[in-house]
């Protein structure tokens, strides 16, 4: 079975920064695009984040300039560098990749990381 592990979430003041880590684990042969999504109280789960395997990457508006997502494809892992973080970025992030086992790929998603930023 394949599981994308999360960490690094936390609680940090506004003007801050946190690293957050996801790393797919189990018989995984290629992870495709892999991306950070994350969803508020009483929200709906936005994009945050998405990179591909050669390094294409997409961003929300409201991240652009203040968060970096790359990758270690050799770790089969996706980071999520936040900087200048703002009270309105607190949510449960959510990574996810597309797995490829043998010949089949299939989205697999972390079970969420807490990131509180405080006012």
């Amino acid at each position: 079975q394949v599981q994308l592990v999360e960490s690094g979430g936390g609680l940090v003041q506004a003007g801050g920064s946190l690293r957050l880590s996801c790393a797919a684990a189990g018989r995984i042969f290629k992870v495709d695009t892999m991306g950070w999504y994350r969803q508020a109280p009483g929200k709906q789960r936005d994009l945050v984040a998405t990179i591909t395997y050669g390094g294409s990457i997409t961003y929300a508006d409201s991240v652009k300039g203040r968060f970096t997502i790359s990758r270690d494809n050799a770790k089969n892992t996706v980071y999520l560098q936040m900087n200048s973080l703002k009270p309105e970025d607190t949510a449960v992030y959510y990574c996810n990749g597309e797995v490829w086992m043998l010949y089949d790929k299939k989205t697999y998603w972390g079970q969420g990381t807490q990131v509180t930023v405080s006012s």
